[in-house]
């Protein structure tokens, strides 16, 4: 198993994190048992196109994330007064999801789109 199948595979354990929304009865952390699909990742053949498409999901997802904390942070702090802290940890947590789920919907698009054979769409 190469390094980067590892590292894919991997995030599978954020999916842990669900528990704590058992133990604490906080219903946001549930949604972190989405992330056990990605232990997917260790069982798939790895190929250059696999690469190209967790690279091109990453990157939108970096950018759309660094993009929305940029935008929260500062709407929280101009707009809704907040104060830095706050705004800051409001922009983090925007941007954090928002990179997630880029990310997720970007990968679920470029595998259904390897799966049923379709090239240049």
């Amino acid at each position: 198993m190469n390094l980067r199948k590892f590292m894919y595979g991997s995030m599978g354990f954020l999916s842990l994190i669900g528990f704590l929304g058992i133990i604490t009865n906080e219903k946001s952390f549930l949604l972190f048992f989405a992330f056990v699909i990605d232990f997917d990742y260790w069982f798939m053949k790895s190929d250059e196109m696999l690469e190209e498409y967790m690279s091109k999901s990453a990157a939108r997802g970096f950018y759309s994330g660094m993009i929305t904390t940029a935008l929260m942070t500062l709407f929280s702090f101009l707009v809704e007064s907040n104060t830095s802290h706050n705004a800051l940890s409001t922009g983090l947590s925007y941007g954090w999801s928002v990179a997630i789920i880029m990310y997720s919907l970007s990968t679920a698009y470029y595998g259904l789109k390897e799966k049923w054979g379709l090239e240049n769409d």
